[in-house]
């Protein structure tokens, strides 16, 4: 099921450089993340509970992704 993400405040991580390999979050609306690819804004955002995102940051940090 699409999502609405109408009203969704785009962000990306301080830590992006402006090479294009970027991706940005929208975490201001309630019950979900959304996540998508900075150069290709039209394409549909991938869409996860706060509690999913909680665990790929987590993740990411233990460098259990990358």
């Amino acid at each position: 099921m699409a999502q609405n993400l109408q009203g969704a405040r785009w962000r990306k991580s301080r830590y992006s450089a402006d090479q294009g390999e970027c991706i940005e979050v929208a975490s201001n609306l309630p019950g979900l993340r959304a996540v998508r690819d900075s150069k290709n804004r039209a394409a549909p955002a991938l869409v996860v509970s706060p509690d999913e995102w909680a665990a790929f940051l987590s993740g990411v940090k233990r460098g259990e992704i990358g």
